[in-house]
């Protein structure tokens, strides 16, 4: 009996060890769980961080591209419409050329004059039309308020309703782009 008590005793032993050893355990989890509690709210703040500081990285680049399309489009537009301000400064001398064309030449040096005036007209013309500057087409058309400006109303019954029947100064385009509108009298 003294064996069978003994056993017992043992056995009651290694019970409360094991109990001791499982609540060893529990608490050894349950101070893990609160070490890494911290960890894991460290990870979760620096993941925030990255995840914040990848969005900004890609708004900035979007920004970066589309400042960088808009400098391209203004560079196109720029290159396209070079010869506007030069051409918008020559049209009044040219308006002028014209003028000078319409007189009648009474003598002989007048009428080589008026040749030389022809052709410096022909070559400035030239010049315009090779940097995309042409003539608005006017009289016979249809009035166009996008490229005609009417100064006067007549009535003439060779002209249909609407139709510019005279021109009194010539409009000018560079490419898609109204330089200036033609004035011009439309009838009724």
């Amino acid at each position: 009996m003294a064996e069978e008590i003994k056993q017992e005793n043992q056995q009651e032993q290694i019970f409360a060890e094991e109990e001791t050893n499982s609540d060893e355990q529990v608490d050894s989890v349950e101070t893990e769980k609160n070490e890494k509690n911290p960890e894991d709210e460290i990870i979760k703040e620096l993941q925030a961080k990255l995840e914040e500081s990848e969005n900004r990285y890609l708004r900035l680049r979007a920004d970066f591209d589309n400042f960088r399309r808009r400098v391209q489009i203004d560079k196109e537009a720029n290159e396209k419409y070079r010869a506007q301000n030069l051409a918008t400064n020559l049209l009044p001398a040219i308006d002028n050329l014209e003028r000078a064309m319409q007189i009648t030449p009474e003598n002989e040096q007048t009428k080589q004059l008026l040749q030389g005036v022809e052709m410096v007209y022909r070559n400035i013309i030239d010049a315009l039309k090779q940097e995309g500057i042409e003539m608005i087409e006017a009289v016979g058309k249809e009035f166009d308020p996008n490229f005609h400006q009417a100064i006067m109303q007549g009535e003439d019954e060779s002209f249909g309703s609407n139709i510019v029947i005279e021109e009194f100064q010539k409009g000018y385009i560079l490419k898609d782009r109204v330089i200036r509108p033609s004035m011009v009298k439309v009838n009724q």
